[in-house]
């Protein structure tokens, strides 16, 4: 029993540990990681999984190696925004697999990266079709940057003339039945009015509404629970 009782105590600190180090490391998305920081997470999940399975390795070595492996990284982030000779060779450069219509062959052998995962890419992009590209570039991270001819491009409003209202980010007023207080202070209202608003939609009570959002033209967006 107080051998569980330790492990138990051992998944929690490292769990925590682990956690805030790739909260330390940075917010990039998985598919977006280099090849650093993908070698050092996957090396914090060893030293971790280490640390729990094996109990003759001390928990201050554990995070110890941990501690080490994120200074390491926070130390070559700061290097690589520096150094763009660095960065390329740690990350690696952008491949122009495509251009002006034309597929590099060159570059595909080069990269190891096949027609049949060019057309998986391009599918994934909603393009069904080479001839519709003019230029794809393969990322370091792997993803493929794909921009279509002119001719195949989609009619934006600037195309046919036509002012649009700016876009802007809606603010939440109410969640789960909440209201978020300091957001009606941002816009100058208080829980008065947005009572008024939300029973002309047909809603008496706040606990009422799941979510309640405005966009930057003031409409109303609200979501009741079911």
């Amino acid at each position: 029993m107080e051998y569980f009782g330790g492990l138990i105590l051992r998944i929690i600190l490292f769990y925590f540990v682990t956690l805030a180090s790739m909260r330390l490391m940075g917010k990039r998305e998985i598919g977006k990681l280099s090849i650093f920081d993908l070698v050092i997470s996957i090396m914090i999940a060893e030293v971790s999984a280490m640390s729990l399975a094996d109990t003759d390795m001390t928990i201050s070595t554990g995070l110890f190696i941990i501690v080490t492996l994120v200074l390491l990284q926070v130390l070559m982030s700061y290097l690589t925004l520096k150094s763009i000779s660095l960065r390329s060779l740690l990350e690696g450069r952008p491949t122009l697999l495509i251009a002006n219509g034309k597929i590099r062959e060159d570059e595909m052998r080069r990269t190891r990266y096949s027609m049949s995962d060019l057309m998986t890419q391009l599918r994934e992009k909603d393009v069904a079709t080479v001839s519709d590209v003019e230029f794809a570039i393969l990322e370091t991270s792997g993803k493929l940057s794909v921009f279509a001819k002119a001719s195949k491009r989609p009619v934006t409003p600037e195309d046919l003339g036509i002012i649009v209202p700016k876009t802007g980010l809606p603010l939440p007023l109410v969640v789960d039945g909440t209201v978020m207080d300091t957001n009606l202070e941002r816009l100058g209202k208080d829980r008065d009015w947005l009572k008024r608003e939300l029973r002309k939609q047909g809603y008496q009570q706040f606990q009422q509404v799941f979510y309640c959002a405005i966009d930057n033209q003031g409409s109303l967006f609200v979501d009741p629970f079911e």
